[in-house]
Parts: structure tokens; C-alpha cells; sequence
């Protein structure tokens, strides 16, 4: 009964949200803008592969040596999104409001990459993305690195979070996911330290920019 109560709940949120012309725009534009965006990164991560980039010590990765944790850092980061999901699907304000934050982030990522091409740290374990591997070119990315894409994902998703439980476990989340990174030395610290930073601008920019859109239809 409880079920067949969140289910009309969250027909009835969508039916209303649908009832605007102007929703049906931005979900319609949101998602395309989302693949291309998508594909873009992709392309742009193979680009970044060929470039030759800065190699520096970093003294927090001399601390320790590298942990292999590649289940266990996919495993969180794809949970957390599926728990995410769930959540945010419920609020169809709320989920186009993650989706807007997680495009300006990629961007953020591309401008960043760009300007800063990085070499990995020497002794680094590979992570190798299932998901970059279907939709990607196939190769192991060793490039990918500042900023943090897997802990300033979890951290925006903390951020636009409205409860407090979900926000405890996001934060968690990024947190234990930023950690894993470094102990496998996938990342240099400065990735990871940044990357919050990065999640809470790209949400700051989604949300201004969604009141300017907004603003025209009220």
C-alpha cells in the first residue's frame, strides 16, 4: 500500500511538472544537452590521453603506497548515483536542478583539464571506469585528473540533496570515494581537496541560471 501511494505521489508530481510548456522545454533540452555533453567529454578524454602533461611529487601520495581499490571506489560511485536517483525522481525540479549542476561540472572539467594537463603520479593503479570503457574508447584512463570527477559528483549530489539522511550519506560517499582515490594513488591531492569546490560553483551556476530562466515565465 505504501508503495502504490509513492507511486501515484510521484505520477502526480510529474503530471503537474508536464503541465508547463516551458518544464517540457527544459527537461527536452536538459537531456539533449546532457548527451552531447557526454559525448563530447568522452572525445575530449581521449584528446587528453595524447597530451604530454606536468608530473609533480605530491607529499601526501609519498606517505603511503597505493592500494588497489577499483571495486570498491565503482561500487560506491555507482550506488550513490542509483540511491540518488531514487531520491531525486520523486522532485522533478530537484532532478533537472542535479542534472543542469552535473553539465556545468563536466564543463568545469573540460576547461580544467585544458588549462592544467597533468601527468599521473608515477606509481599509480589505474582505474578503469566500466562506464567510461562502454561509452568511451575503450582505453584505460591514466589522464583524467584534475579535478576529481567521482568525488565532486558525489559532493554536488550532497549539496543539492534536501534531507538530512541523504546528506549524511553523501557526504559519506564522497568522502570514503576521495579517500579511495588517493590511497590508490589514482589522483594527486590537489584533485581531490578542489573538487568540492568545483561541485558547490557548478551548483551555484545551475540554480542562478535556472532563476533567470524561470523568471521570464513567472
Amino acid at each position: 500500500m505504501h508503495d502504490i501511494k509513492n507511486k501515484s505521489l510521484l505520477t502526480k508530481e510529474w503530471k503537474i511538472f508536464l503541465i508547463r510548456k516551458h518544464n517540457k522545454k527544459e527537461l527536452f533540452f536538459t537531456v539533449i544537452l546532457l548527451a552531447a555533453i557526454l559525448l563530447t567529454f568522452t572525445r575530449f578524454l581521449h584528446y587528453v590521453e595524447l597530451r604530454s602533461g606536468i608530473t609533480f611529487i605530491d607529499p601526501m601520495l609519498d606517505l603511503f603506497n597505493p592500494v588497489k581499490l577499483n571495486w570498491l571506489i565503482f561500487g560506491l560511485l555507482y550506488i550513490g548515483l542509483i540511491i540518488a536517483v531514487f531520491f531525486f525522481i520523486k522532485d522533478p525540479h530537484l532532478l533537472l536542478t542535479a542534472i543542469q549542476s552535473y553539465i556545468i561540472l563536466v564543463l568545469f572539467r573540460i576547461v580544467a583539464m585544458f588549462l592544467m594537463p597533468l601527468n599521473p603520479p608515477s606509481d599509480m593503479l589505474p582505474l578503469n571506469d566500466p562506464f567510461v570503457q562502454m561509452f568511451g574508447t575503450g582505453e584505460i584512463l591514466k589522464k583524467d585528473l584534475f579535478f576529481s570527477g567521482h568525488t565532486s559528483t558525489l559532493f554536488l549530489i550532497f549539496i543539492i540533496a534536501k534531507e538530512r539522511t541523504q546528506k549524511s550519506l553523501f557526504l559519506f560517499l564522497s568522502l570514503f570515494v576521495g579517500i579511495s582515490v588517493l590511497l590508490q594513488h589514482v589522483h594527486y591531492s590537489i584533485d581531490v581537496f578542489t573538487a568540492p569546490f568545483f561541485a558547490f560553483a557548478a551548483v551555484k551556476s545551475a540554480v542562478y541560471i535556472k532563476k533567470r530562466y524561470q523568471g521570464k515565465y513567472s
